[in-house]
């Protein structure tokens, strides 16, 4: 299954928690926490690139699945880091957060990232 495509965040659990715990300040939170972001994949054989638009911040990390690239996360650092494809699952760790990114059906991605006891889940549908 391709993960190729536009969609749009439909629900997410855990936001606040897990924003407080990367260190993303308060103002930062309250202001992205009702924002509906725009994730936009292309997927060309092991290539990736996934932009993420959330209000006016862009983030765009270009990656082939295997090998080193550099990722930026939510909090603008950038991490060297391998992204490994387990079926229809997508699999990193950057700085102590385990993030999986599953393609549940062909219209829906649901990314779960993992910090210590807390679990941010983000449900997105094809648009």
């Amino acid at each position: 299954m391709s993960f190729s495509g536009k969609y749009q965040l439909e629900s997410q659990e855990n936001f606040e928690p897990f924003m407080k715990a990367i260190g993303l300040p308060d103002d930062l939170i309250q202001k992205g926490k009702d924002i509906k972001s725009i994730s936009e994949i292309e997927e060309t054989g092991n290539n990736f690139k996934v932009t993420v638009t959330t209000g006016t911040k862009v983030l765009v990390n270009t990656f082939t699945i295997g090998q080193e690239a550099e990722l930026e996360t939510i909090t603008g650092d950038k991490i060297k880091s391998v992204v490994q494809r387990e079926g229809n699952k997508l699999k990193v760790s950057l700085k102590g957060i385990e993030s999986v990114t599953e393609m549940v059906d062909g219209n829906t991605i649901v990314n779960t990232m993992t910090l210590g006891g807390i679990v941010y889940k983000r449900t997105s549908k094809r648009m």
